[in-house]
């Protein structure tokens, strides 16, 4: 299975839309808050900007649908 990364804001209503998605299908995600200064480090390595982010295995999902974080988690 795929490590998950969520990068997330305080108050992001796309965020917590992601948060419940992982949750209520029982995905294991590591919650990275780039407000903080070792999420705002880990964040900037992505080179983005805008949050929610997905790290999925060593992919990249910029914001989030569920289409697209399924194609790249189930690949």
């Amino acid at each position: 299975m795929k490590r998950v990364v969520l990068f997330t804001m305080d108050k992001c209503s796309h965020c917590q839309t992601a948060k419940r998605y992982l949750e209520e299908h029982n995905i294991p995600y590591r919650l990275c808050n780039v407000q903080s200064p070792k999420g705002r480090k880990e964040f900037a390595a992505t080179g983005l900007r805008g949050v929610p982010v997905l790290k999925i295995g060593n992919e990249i999902l910029n914001g989030f649908s569920v289409k697209s974080f399924n194609k790249l988690f189930k690949s």
